[in-house]
């Protein structure tokens, strides 16, 4: 009996432990929203200001919805720089490297994965470590380099060393090619399959969440860069969207409304990218670097 007597407050502890499990849990989630509410607070501000007129962008206090919404900012856009051209030259660079880095990339990781060769050690540590070496010593070597080659003013220093230097590209794709089971190439050689059908038929087709990963870095790393248009590109016609946006700032004046217009227009590939390949993206970060 008195045992009995001892367990009957047992299912109160227990429902005291479930509702502080609970109540962890509303308040973790509380906490997410808010910071996601946070961080996109920012966004959400580009995109009002682009409605708004220049007087009430710069109201205050500040309205958060537009009290009168107008398109005329992306109108001003389209006549004060030719932001067509603009979105044209960031879509060739854009895919060019996208294409290139996915392909070299690939086929980079697939070697370090599985190919055996000499120092494949020795050299995969060298892809790593020139991960850790920053961009900004390299550019004067490169722009003497690309004037030497009159490449300034082109869209090769914008296309061809990031082809051939996707380090991350690589890693991220030979990490992925670790995880997938090696009885797969095996079956395919003793049926007689060469190493370039095993990687084109059974690799490329079961990388496609890794690739996926990869198409999303690379097209926002190569849409979103500034700093290396800015240095090796210098007419008007052969400016990134990114340049043009920067341009739109005067030096005594700035039409914030036509910048966040302009800002906004930018984006909208960038979402267009990310909500196609989100499933895949989502399930290549998850599974990279599984296997060592």
């Amino acid at each position: 009996m008195a045992s009995l007597a001892r367990s009957v407050p047992a299912p109160r502890a227990t429902t005291q432990a479930s509702s502080r499990r609970v109540a962890r849990l509303v308040l973790l989630y509380a906490g997410m929203v808010a910071v996601g509410f946070l961080m996109m607070a920012p966004f959400y501000f580009m995109v009002a200001t682009s409605f708004t007129t220049e007087a009430e962008a710069f109201s205050y206090p500040p309205k958060w919805i537009p009290p009168t919404v107008t398109f005329a900012n992306y109108a001003r856009m389209a006549t004060v720089m030719p932001f067509a051209q603009f979105y044209l030259n960031s879509t060739i660079i854009t895919l060019s490297v996208l294409v290139g880095q996915l392909l070299v990339c690939s086929m980079a990781g697939y070697a370090f994965a599985r190919l055996r060769f000499p120092f494949r050690g020795p050299a995969f540590s060298l892809v790593l470590g020139s991960m850790m070496i920053p961009h900004i010593v390299n550019i004067i070597p490169l722009y003497v380099m690309f004037k030497s080659l009159n490449w300034i003013n082109t869209f090769y220093p914008l296309i061809v060393p990031p082809i051939f230097t996707g380090s991350f590209g690589a890693f991220l794709m030979r990490q992925y090619f670790m995880t997938i089971p090696e009885e797969l190439e095996e079956a395919a050689r003793i049926d007689g399959a060469s190493t370039l059908t095993i990687f084109t038929r059974i690799m490329m087709p079961l990388a496609k969440p890794a690739l996926a990963a990869l198409a999303i870095f690379t097209f926002m790393g190569t849409w979103n860069d500034f700093f290396n248009p800015l240095l090796f590109i210098n007419s008007k016609s052969k400016m990134t969207i990114t340049l043009g946006i920067a341009a739109l700032r005067g030096e005594y004046s700035s039409e914030w409304t036509v910048m966040m217009a302009a800002a906004t227009a930018s984006v909208i590939p960038i979402l267009i990218v990310y909500a196609i390949a989100q499933k895949h993206f989502i399930q290549g970060i998850t599974l990279t670097g599984l296997k060592t």
